[in-house]
């Protein structure tokens, strides 16, 4: 199973007071030397952690893949096209919100919003591109990316992450990961990950990658980025 770390917060306690430091691609770099098997760094509108030279720089210094967290915008298209990663993850975004609250209706997309998600499959397939789309786990969304030809989703595990009783989430998750799995879709999560919770959702042989972040930056206080990097992956290979 592999890990993606996402250094997104690396970004915001930098933005917090300006400046330089601490500088997100060093963060990259560490995650690179401890193991993880991908970088994962949410570009989002309002720039409030990673900026648009991080990505660049990313991709100028970082010899893993990166998978480009960002709405399915035209703006965020332009972008993802200049940039070149190797994944990019849509993913729905609310100004007001903290962090992302859910995932990506597609199901009940406007048409409007459906024209703009098509373009921004072909042409990222024509960059040689792979698109990913972060959903909650339910048929109706994985039958949704089906119809639309998607082969990778990230399943959201927020929800399984925030309640004291996990079992029926974890069933859900399972269940979704298994349908997307028989449909012939590489199924990625993530999501509130952490130590002790992320055990039984790398136990779920279908899931081939997970994305963490939030909580490896915060644990690096403690234990450095680099322990805890090492830790996470030796739990999920576990």
């Amino acid at each position: 199973m592999r890990l993606g770390v996402n250094i997104d917060h690396v970004a915001t306690i930098r933005n917090a007071r300006g400046g330089i430091h601490p500088d997100p691609i060093r963060a990259a770099e560490i995650a690179c030397l401890s193991g993880a098997d991908g970088i994962t760094a949410h570009l989002r509108e309002d720039r409030r952690h990673i900026s648009d030279i991080d990505i660049k720089n990313i991709k100028n210094n970082i010899d893993l893949p990166l998978n480009l967290e960002m709405a399915p915008t035209l703006e965020m298209l332009d972008i993802a096209l200049e940039a070149k990663p190797e994944r990019v993850c849509l993913v729905p975004e609310k100004r007001r919100e903290i962090t992302t609250e859910g995932g990506l209706e597609i199901s009940k997309i406007s048409n409007e919003k459906l024209l703009v998600l098509e373009k921004i499959l072909l042409e990222c397939k024509s960059n040689d591109i792979d698109v990913s789309l972060f959903i909650d786990p339910s048929y109706e969304q994985i039958n949704a990316a089906i119809k639309l030809g998607i082969n990778i989703i990230e399943l959201h595990t927020g929800l399984y992450s925030n309640l004291k009783n996990k079992n029926e989430e974890l069933k859900r998750i399972e269940t979704a990961a298994k349908y997307a799995y028989e449909n012939n879709i590489e199924i990625h999560a993530g999501h509130g990950l952490n130590f002790n919770n992320v055990k039984s959702i790398a136990n779920i042989s279908f899931i081939s990658e997970l994305n963490i972040g939030h909580f490896l930056i915060g644990e690096a206080i403690f234990m450095s980025l680099e322990e805890a990097i090492k830790k996470m992956k030796k739990i999920i290979n576990s």
